[in-house]
């Protein structure tokens, strides 16, 4: 038999840790292959994970055509107005390749560079944006390029727009180099000395300071004329010099309706002649665009969605690299296997006001999923959709049909994911793709919803031509500007009125006020001066001829007075005016006096006053109030019976011997002075027979008789 051994003990063990060894060999073969597929995969990516490069895209753009106009500023500048750069870049005279896009930080000279090595060309390339010219270069041609920028930059005003500012340009290259600069340096001098161009259009702002000014017109013109007109007439009643109307029964019916006519012709006017002075009728020279101009960036990016959930906008500075870029369609990936995750689109384009959504980065996102929704043809396109913007760094996320929360997707993502942080402004790329990252972290945590959830639908902007038509010219500020036109015209009427009754002050301190005839004893002097009789006469004539018109006394009373003044205006040949020059004819003293009489006794004939006499010490006095002998002369005891006032009246039972002192003398000669009624040839001889006789007098001896 046989020895038998009996098994070793160390056989089963090693075994086992022959199985370890190759489970071990495995895993590290598995481990590295992995290691070594990432960054192949990251260099062997799909086109649609690497987006093409900013200059070689818009260099193969030119290829295509030496006109690229971004679809990204439809409501200022259109795809559509491409041929109208092609146009003009014609005139140039050197093969000119131009470039639309939105404005971006950097330098444009640069990106023109590099654009021309990549597209191998020589010319001049010029890059626009929503404003003009912005850089400009030439490559292997002598074109004045950055002296035509600067001279369609100087001499166009701002809101010229990129097309005609374009085509200055376009027309300074075609001068030549010498030309050019010698007009870039003219206008860069005008622009130095303070020099700038008028504005072209106008904004909302200033329409409604157009429609503020049309209301406050439209109410302060009519009611100015309307109040002021018949203030204006009773001050002229009221100055002492006021030439006084002719006796009439009233006014004519056409004269009562000339205010009210003008009221109403002044609002004609300015309500027919406003929309002629203010017609503008847009805000900018941005062309209506089509309805193809208005969906061409989101259709380009829903049919870049459609193959690929990232979409890096090729016309823009690239931030995110190919690194980043794997990553996050691991992480979108990843995000979609998950419990109520599904898809994310992630968009990293510009959003300006000049975008078909008006820089709304929630209709954006709304218009793209409709669009790729269409493209699907499967349904809605549900799914978390990521709005990143790589020239400002924001990012806005919208839930739309996933079991997500879309509230705390709008609203409480963290400051740094959705606007970044210092390092974030600070670097070119704004770190889009650490926040992405960070992005994709938080969608993984956050909790899922037990039905799916949407953002809502967002708000539609104005249409491109709602947008660029101003406000009517009657609305915005036109209403309050009625409320304020009526208040100026009350405060102008206040400003008038205290400036007629400051005139009127002033006038009355250098003619004396008419006085009542009460007053007048006490007020007249014995021995007044010329220049006193003479404004004395004027202001008594001009209130008499007032009285004779406005009167409603009867017929009697009017007839008298009227014959009293009619006789004073023959006195001074109807010139109430001429009155106020000394030396002018019908302005001696006795005649002056005879004025004043006269006048005096129309407006008491109009108070229902019949005495016909006046005081014959001194006829200043007024009317008389009885008769008494007395002795005036200073010599001899000869006694007269004479008409005298109250006081004079009074003097004369009291202290006859005051009469002497206030028998009226008048200027005469070399400074002398005449009793009143001792001048030759004068009417005033037939005063002591009654106001009356002196009117008779008067008339007798008038050369108008």
């Amino acid at each position: 038999m046989p020895d038998e051994r009996p098994p070793a003990v160390g056989t089963g063990l090693g075994g086992i840790r022959l199985l370890l060894t190759l489970c071990g060999l495995t895993a590290l073969l598995l481990t590295s292959a992995a290691l070594a597929a990432s960054p192949a995969r990251a260099a062997d990516a799909p086109a649609a994970n690497q987006p093409p490069n900013q200059a070689a895209y818009l260099a193969d753009r030119l290829r295509e055509n030496p006109v690229h106009v971004t679809d990204q500023l439809p409501r200022v500048i259109p795809p559509s107005m491409a041929p109208d750069f092609a146009r003009l870049a014609k005139r140039t005279g050197v093969p000119t390749y131009v470039l639309v896009l939105p404005y971006q930080s950097g330098s444009g000279e640069d990106l023109l560079g590099t654009v021309h090595d990549k597209l191998g060309h020589d010319g001049l390339y010029v890059l626009l944006d929503d404003s003009g010219v912005r850089k400009a270069a030439a490559y292997g041609v002598n074109a004045p390029a950055e002296a035509a920028r600067r001279v369609a930059a100087y001499e166009l005003p701002h809101d010229a727009g990129p097309l005609r500012n374009f085509e200055r340009f376009v027309d300074v290259v075609a001068q030549g180099p010498e030309k050019a600069e010698a007009r870039a340096a003219a206008a860069g001098k005008k622009l130095r000395d303070g020099y700038e161009p008028e504005e072209m259009y106008i904004g909302p702002a200033d329409r409604k300071n157009q429609s503020f000014v049309t209301g406050i017109a439209l109410t302060s013109v009519p009611l100015t004329i309307l109040l002021l007109a018949p203030c204006v007439r009773r001050a002229r009643r009221r100055f002492p010099r006021a030439t006084p109307p002719r006796p009439a029964a009233g006014r004519p019916v056409w004269r009562r309706l000339l205010t009210p006519g003008l009221a109403l012709a002044a609002v004609a006017a300015i309500a027919l002649t406003a929309p002629l002075v203010f017609d503008q009728t847009k805000r900018s020279v941005a062309p209506l665009p089509s309805a193809a101009d208005m969906t061409a960036r989101v259709e380009r990016v829903a049919a870049g969605l459609a193959r690929d959930p990232v979409y890096v906008d090729p016309e823009s500075p690239q931030v995110l690299d190919a690194t980043q870029l794997s990553r996050l369609h691991d992480r979108i990936e990843q995000f979609g296997r998950s419990e109520g995750g599904g898809p994310v689109y992630v968009t990293v384009v510009p959003h300006l006001p000049e975008d078909e959504s008006a820089g709304d980065e929630e209709l954006f996102a709304a218009a793209v999923r409709a669009e790729l929704s269409k493209a699907d043809q499967v349904g809605e396109a549900d799914g978390v959709y990521v709005v990143a913007d790589p020239l400002d760094g924001y990012i806005d996320v919208f839930n739309h049909g996933l079991r997500l929360e879309s509230l705390r997707l709008l609203y409480d993502i963290p400051e740094f994911i959705s606007y970044g942080d210092d390092r974030s402004d600070e670097a070119d790329d704004h770190l889009l793709g650490e926040r992405l990252d960070a992005l994709m972290t938080y969608l993984d945590k956050s909790p899922r919803t037990d039905e799916p959830t949407t953002s809502g639908d967002p708000a539609r902007p104005l249409s491109p031509e709602a947008e660029n038509a101003l406000p009517p010219l009657f609305a915005t500020d036109f209403w309050p500007g009625l409320f304020v036109g009526v208040v100026a015209a009350l405060l102008l009427l206040g400003l008038v009125a205290g400036f007629l009754g400051i005139v009127a002050a002033v006038l009355r301190r250098r003619i004396p006020a008419v006085l009542r005839t009460q007053a007048l004893t006490l007020a007249a002097p014995s021995k007044p001066s010329e220049a006193y009789l003479c404004r004395t006469a004027c202001t008594e004539l001009s209130a008499a001829g007032q009285a004779v018109a406005e009167t409603d006394a009867g017929r009697e009373a009017l007839a008298l007075a009227w014959e009293r003044f009619d006789a004073a205006m023959f006195l001074v040949d109807g010139d109430i005016e001429g009155m106020s020059s000394l030396g002018a004819p019908g302005t001696d003293p006795a005649t002056l006096l005879a004025v004043i009489v006269l006048a005096r006794g129309a407006r008491n004939a109009l108070d229902g006053d019949t005495n016909d006499r006046c005081c014959a010490i001194n006829p200043l006095h007024g009317p008389s109030a009885g008769r008494r002998h007395v002795r005036v002369l200073a010599q001899g005891n000869r006694r007269r019976r004479l008409s005298l006032c109250p006081l004079c009246l009074d003097a004369a039972n009291t202290t006859p011997y005051e009469l002497r002192e206030r028998r009226l003398t008048l200027p005469g000669p070399s400074g002398t002075r005449v009793p009143y009624d001792e001048p030759t040839g004068s009417p005033l001889s037939v005063l002591g027979d009654g106001i009356n006789r002196l009117a008779d007098r008067v008339r007798e001896t008038s050369p108008a008789q």
